[in-house]
């Protein structure tokens, strides 16, 4: 898989749920840790695209279409043929929209 084809990796206990673009969701028999680890093991610098919310998300930062920390919602969408709505803690979404505002 293409890196830019995954939008989401969330935990769903033991396992790892990804969800792609194309809106086909993967259960992995893997803890988002490992998956986390294996991300920046096996595409070293273009990992990081990818940024850990809290305890239960990985997401593809490309992606970041809305964040409100008060809400605790986050929107990922390429703003044409998916949107997906998640929720995280305000905390970890105050901490992603923080790093992004500083990156610019």
């Amino acid at each position: 898989l293409k890196p830019q084809s995954i939008v989401y990796f969330s935990s769903d206990g033991n396992y790892t749920t990804m969800t792609q673009v194309d809106g086909v969701v993967r259960v992995l028999t893997s803890l988002l840790g490992n998956i986390e680890r294996l991300i920046f093991q096996q595409l070293g610098k273009e990992g990081d695209m990818f940024v850990r919310i809290g305890k239960s998300l990985i997401i593809n930062s490309s992606y970041i279409y809305y964040i409100n920390p008060a809400k605790q919602k986050l929107i990922l969408s390429d703003a044409a043929t998916f949107s997906y709505q998640l929720t995280a803690s305000k905390e970890a979404l105050k901490q992603l929209k923080e790093h992004l505002e500083n990156e610019v």
